[in-house]
Parts: C-alpha cells; sequence; structure tokens
C-alpha cells in the first residue's frame, strides 16, 4: 500500500498546485478561458462524424476526403466509456481489436491476427517494447485513428494488419491542468494528471500516469483427468495478477518562427507485478496405473519491466507547398524477474530481456500542384536486444528505409494513391513493398478500393531467444536461418455520410505468408547433432525451434453506423466477421512425419459487435451524460485449448459536468459488467473473458 499512499499524495498536490484559476479547453467545450459554453454538447456534434485525420496517408485530410479509409474513436466517447487503458477502449468502440488472456497475461488482436503485427504511434511516432499497449495515458487523447490493412509502404516492418495512432491534445492556454481519478474495486485505480504551460513561443506538455489493481480469480480450481474422470485441484494462481505501474512523460516545443519549430520529449515508465507470494498450484504424475499430486509454489519472482524514452524534432516549412520534418526517436525496454527472498536465487533480478529501439526519419510533404501532393523520406532504424536469463549478449540489426507516396487527384471526384518502401536489412537483405488505392467520391458518397504489401522482419528474440519450459520438458531453440514474413492485404470501402449520419461497410482479404512458428524437431534431426542429442539424454522431450512453417488467410467485412440524433441523444453500432484458415506444419511423433493441418487463426474471432448510445443535456453550468455501452463476442479459436465461450459485457456510465468560473468538475458514477458476467472456467483455461464481475466505477476529473 506504500505506492498507493505516495501516488494518492504526490497526485492531489499536483491538484491544488493547479486550482489557482486556470481554464483549458478540451474536446467536449464545457469550459473555455473566463467563460462557459453552454451550448458545448451541441457546438461538439456536428463535427464528430467529419475530423481531421493523418494516419492512413501520413498527410492532413479530413475523415470524408481521406484516399484511405480511416475508423476515429473521439475523446468524446473515450469519456462516455470511462475507458483508462488502450486497449479496453478499442475493445468498447470498435470491432476490430479483441483481447484473449492467458497465463501469461493478455494480449490483443487486430484483424485476426496478433499484436505482433500491429503498428502502435502516438503523433506518429512510433512505440516499442512489450509494454506498449500500457505506457498510453488517454486523460489527454484527442482521438484515436485505426486504419485497417497493411501499410509497410509508409509505416516500415510490422505493419501486416493495421496501424493505432494516438494523438494527443496540445492545450493553447498561458497555463492549464487536470487531474483525473477512476476507482474500482479488486484494489484498481487510475490516476493522471496533466500540466501544460505556453509563453509566448514556448511550451510544456506535463504527464503523469498511474495505474495499480490486485490480483483476482474466478475459479480457484485448476482440473486433471484420470482416464476421463475429472478431478479438482485448488490453485492460488491467479486469473489476472496484481501489478502497479508509473509512466511520466514530457515534452517542450519551441516555434522559432513563422518557417522554424522544434520539440523535445522523452518519458520513464516503470511497471511492477503484484503476483502472490503464497500461491501454489499442482502437477499431476501417473506410475502403474496410479494417479499422484504433487503441489508446488506457483511463483517465485515478480515481473519488472522500466523502459524510458527520448527524442527531438523540427519542422521547417519555407512555404504554403512545402513541409520537411526532422525526427530522431529512442526507445529502451527492459524485463526482469524480480525474484523473492524464499526463491532460491536470494532476490535477486535477473534481465530477462533488454532492447534499445532508435529510429531517425527525414521526410518531406510537397504540394507540387493542385492535383499532386507527393510524401517522402528516408528512415534509419536499429534495434537489439541483450538477456542475462536467455545468454544473449548484445544483438543489433540495422535497417535503412527509402520511400515516397503520391496523391493524385485524377478528375473532381476520383483521386489515387501509390506508395512503394524499399527496405535494405543487415540480416534479410532487400524488399520493396508497395501500396495503391483509388478513392470515388460523390456528395456523401465515398468508395475506395485498396491494395497493400505487408513485409515483417523476425524480431531479435525470435532469432536468438531460447525458452526452457521445465514442467513441460520442453526446450525451444533459437534460429537465425529465420526469413522475414509477407502479406497482402486487399480491402473495398464504401461510406455515405451527412451531418447526422455516418454509415460504413468493408471487406478486406489478408493473405499472410512464411509465418513463424514452432517446429518440433525429428529425431532423425536431433540424433543427427551432438549437442541435440545430449539436450534430449538430459530429459528434454521436445525440442523444437522457430521456423517459417505457416500461412494464413483471413477474409471478412465490417460495418458500422452512427447517428446524431435530435435531443442530444447519439447512437452507433459496428460488427466483423471474420473467416479465418491456418495452415500448421506439426510432427506426428509416432511414425516421424510432418502433416500440415487447417485449422482457424489461433486467437481469432469470428463474429464481434459493439454498441454505444449517449444522451448529452445541458442545464446552465451542469451538463449530464449517460452512455451504454456493449461488447458482443462469439467464440474465440486457440490452437492449445480449443474455442473459448462466446460472450457479452454491458457498461452503463453517467458523467456530471459542473462549468464553474475557474474550473470544470466532472464526477462520474456508473456500473462496469453491468450483468456480472464472468467466466467460471477452471485455471489455464481459454478465458472469454477476465473481468471478476459487476463494480461500482466511481471517477473525478478536474480541469483548471
Amino acid at each position: 500500500m506504500k505506492h498507493t499512499i505516495n501516488t494518492i499524495c504526490f497526485t492531489a498536490v499536483l491538484s491544488l498546485m493547479g486550482s489557482t484559476a486556470f481554464s483549458q479547453t478540451d474536446a467536449s467545450g464545457i469550459s473555455r478561458a473566463r467563460g462557459v459554453r453552454k451550448d458545448s454538447v451541441a457546438s461538439e456534434r456536428p463535427h464528430e462524424l467529419n475530423p481531421v485525420v493523418v494516419t492512413g496517408t501520413g498527410t492532413y485530410h479530413r475523415a470524408d476526403n481521406s484516399p484511405v479509409a480511416v475508423k476515429v474513436i473521439s475523446a468524446k466517447e473515450l469519456r462516455d466509456t470511462h475507458a483508462t487503458t488502450l486497449e479496453g477502449a478499442l475493445t468498447r468502440l470498435t470491432t476490430n481489436v479483441t483481447t484473449h488472456t492467458s497465463g501469461m497475461g493478455t494480449f490483443v488482436n487486430f484483424n485476426g491476427v496478433s499484436d505482433d503485427y500491429i503498428v502502435i504511434l502516438e503523433n506518429g511516432k512510433r512505440i516499442s517494447g512489450d509494454d506498449r499497449w500500457n505506457r498510453i495515458s488517454l486523460d489527454n487523447v484527442k482521438r484515436i485513428e485505426i486504419f485497417s490493412g497493411a501499410a509497410s509502404a509508409l509505416y516500415g516492418s510490422d505493419a501486416i494488419a493495421g496501424v493505432i495512432n494516438i494523438i494527443t491534445e496540445d492545450s493553447k492556454e498561458p497555463v492549464s491542468a487536470s487531474s483525473s481519478t477512476k476507482v474500482m474495486n479488486r484494489g484498481r485505480l487510475d490516476q493522471d494528471v496533466n500540466v501544460d504551460f505556453n509563453v509566448g513561443s514556448f511550451s510544456s506538455q506535463t504527464s503523469y500516469a498511474h495505474r495499480q489493481a490486485d490480483s483476482w480469480q474466478v475459479n480457484n480450481y485448476q482440473a486433471f483427468d484420470e482416464d476421463g474422470t475429472e478431478v479438482l485441484k485448488l490453485t492460488g494462481r491467479p486469473m489476472s495478477a496484481g501489478y502497479h505501474s508509473q509512466n511520466i512523460s514530457e515534452k517542450l516545443n519551441w516555434q522559432i518562427n513563422d518557417q522554424w519549430s522544434a520539440y523535445i520529449r522523452g518519458s520513464y515508465y516503470d511497471n511492477l507485478s503484484d503476483r502472490p507470494q503464497s500461491a501454489t498450484y499442482f502437477t499431476q504424475k501417473k506410475s502403474s496405473g496410479t494417479y499422484s499430486y504433487t503441489e508446488k509454489q506457483a511463483y517465485t519472482y515478480d515481473l519488472h519491466h522500466r523502459s524510458y524514452t527520448y527524442g527531438f524534432g523540427s519542422r521547417w516549412s519555407p512555404n504554403s507547398r512545402t513541409f520537411v520534418y526532422l525526427d530522431v526517436y529512442s526507445d529502451n525496454f527492459s524485463s526482469k524477474y524480480d525474484y523473492w527472498q524464499t526463491s532460491e536465487k536470494e532476490g535477486r533480478e535477473e534481465t530477462r530481456k533488454r532492447t534499445h529501439y532508435v529510429n531517425e526519419t527525414l521526410r518531406g510533404i510537397f504540394r507540387l500542384s493542385a492535383w499532386n501532393k507527393l510524401s517522402a523520406g528516408a528512415e534509419f532504424v536499429q534495434e537489439s536486444l541483450s538477456s542475462q536469463s536467455d545468454h544473449i549478449d548484445f544483438e543489433t540489426t540495422n535497417t535503412y528505409n527509402f520511400f515516397a507516396q503520391d496523391e493524385v487527384k485524377l478528375l473532381e471526384s476520383l483521386e489515387a494513391v501509390v506508395g512503394l518502401r524499399y527496405t535494405q536489412n543487415d540480416n534479410f537483405g532487400a524488399a520493396f513493398t508497395p501500396n495503391a488505392g483509388l478513392f470515388f467520391h460523390y456528395r456523401g458518397l465515398r468508395l475506395r478500393a485498396s491494395y497493400a504489401g505487408g513485409y515483417r522482419t523476425p524480431s531479435l528474440s525470435q532469432l536468438y531467444a531460447t525458452d526452457q519450459a521445465k514442467t513441460t520438458s520442453r526446450y525451444t531453440l533459437y534460429n537465425t536461418s529465420l526469413e522475414p514474413e509477407k502479406n497482402h492485404f486487399y480491402n473495398l470501402n464504401a461510406e455515405y455520410g451527412t451531418n447526422w449520419l455516418s454509415v460504413s461497410l468493408s471487406g478486406f482479404v489478408n493473405r499472410i505468408q512464411e509465418m513463424i512458428n514452432y517446429r518440433t524437431l525429428t529425431d532423425a534431426e536431433i540424433s543427427a547433432d551432438a549437442s541435440l542429442t545430449a539436450l534430449a539424454n538430459d530429459g528434454w522431450t521436445t525440442i523444437r525451434q522457430r521456423d517459417n512453417i505457416d500461412r494464413a488467410t483471413l477474409k471478412g467485412f465490417s460495418a458500422s453506423v452512427k447517428f446524431l440524433l435530435p435531443y442530444g441523444f447519439s447512437l452507433s453500432g459496428s460488427y466483423t466477421f471474420t473467416d479465418s484458415e491456418a495452415e500448421t506444419k506439426s510432427l506426428d511423433k509416432k511414425n516421424q512425419q510432418y502433416v500440415v493441418t487447417k485449422s482457424d487463426v489461433d486467437k481469432s474471432v469470428r463474429h464481434v459487435g459493439s454498441v454505444l448510445a449517449s444522451w448529452d443535456k445541458t442545464w446552465g453550468n451542469y451538463s449530464l451524460n449517460v452512455a451504454l455501452n456493449g461488447h458482443l463476442q462469439g467464440r474465440r479459436y486457440s490452437s492449445t485449448y480449443g474455442y473459448a465461450p462466446a460472450y457479452s459485457q454491458w457498461d452503463l456510465t453517467t458523467r456530471h459536468s459542473f462549468a464553474l468560473k475557474n474550473v470544470a468538475l466532472e464526477p462520474g458514477l456508473g456500473i462496469d459488467n453491468l450483468f456480472n458476467k464472468r467466466d467460471k472456467s477452471y485455471w489455464n483455461s481459454n478465458f472469454s473473458t477476465i473481468n471478476p464481475g459487476r463494480s461500482i466505477i466511481l471517477s473525478l476529473r478536474m480541469r483548471y
């Protein structure tokens, strides 16, 4: 509890410091400097269906004029759902995203494939590292832009499934501050503080975020089979392990003159899991037809993640037709085993993984004529990895990229986009990734067709890391002969919009080749290598290595509709259907032959739907928002555990906004998991949801 008390004291001090008489405009428009917008909700609504977007092409467009379809989640929608984490917001507000949970934690799927194939950006800058989902604070987010499809021509490696870009708000007030607190059961606390300054040509944005939660378990049993008879044993291993984290970031900006601007930014993130030290589990052993169970300590360490980032950049615009950007960014991540005193390693830390990511980009946007806009640039990426536990001293790779994309207006209502990236990697040589699209628009109708190639180089962990699973006697080898994964993505999109209605329908085909998975080695391969034979003699019954043995085809469509109705009502809904097929090579240990099996793509979900209904009403200086949000998810496939059951979760929330002279108060009250949906499956199951059950949501946001 010590870190909790310190955090609450820290945020309280910042809140008091900010309460002197500051005023800030946020996306809701409820409070303005030295005044109150009583028609705030009405003034916001006409712009909700047509925001400015940048992710699809790297250049600014109104959403309805973007040559590439981009889904936008607004700041208002984030507040309506009381979302505080990026993955929570995406799960509630878009059907392209689902989550799945295992003993290793919660992971995100996008368009049917894992988050290894997603690029996450913050204000256009890539976020790397294992904890990238948890390092985003939503309190100061202006909007989230979601691009579905391959985008390697513009964003490089990993952009096989899509791109998520988080755009933050920049206050224009001389001084502004905000504090946001959210409390739920199971020890869940989220605290965000933002302080901004603007003095002449200089500005500063400072943010702090704290997250914490206790461990919880819905079902305390694990199940075993004894010749078809189910045997249950108590387990202390939680469904969701407790943790606490801190994240602080700073950005300094200078508007040097009308042509030049520059910035410096940095951040520090710290996350430590709080796993129960007394947790135990059972192992099963059969001998002479008799089953025995051995109780063992479940955990001997916590996971400690740290990252720090720094970067700088500049923008030069000599005229209204030319913009040149320089960005340098470094992301440094470490994950350690924090062993307890009771373990055999006597409380010391051991580095599980340490990664460094450096990105240097020089790009320009050139308006060559009224009908032609060119984006071009060069990018250098350096990645490195070291690991004490995997005995990796230091491995590194460099990637050199050159890219160009042209937006051409062919006719008054017809535009085209063509792009190409050239990549040269130290380990994998050269590659080209193209993209092309057509955009037709007439009044409220918009039609888009596009093709894009994707490209993903194997991670350094896949190339050099080993893994020893003693409980299953499985040894995983590194493989430096891996090849890059590639894909072809085809997309058709139709949209229709007015100032009160937006309808979208998209169909896609995603063919991924050379996918990396685990290949079990044959007895012949093991006996032919002395080092592998030694491993087998040491008791490792399964020896495998990573290899390019899989391919996948995903086909589907997404449909969404949004209404801005009279009297402050709004209603939106979306649905995504994904039909996936994976071809996987596996070894039949009896005849020592490889067979190709077909199944759904691992962790994919066929049916996903979401609903958000909202009502806004203002009486003088008081505004009320009532929102009902539903997430409906079909069965999720796991290649290890089979199908997780379908489920739905509904949340009911209210926000109460009081616009006073110099401060806006926004208390909130709601119910998370309104119908108390819980997955009571036994431990080590393919859980449909890890939600602990119905909970009251208490929140308070203060803006000065």
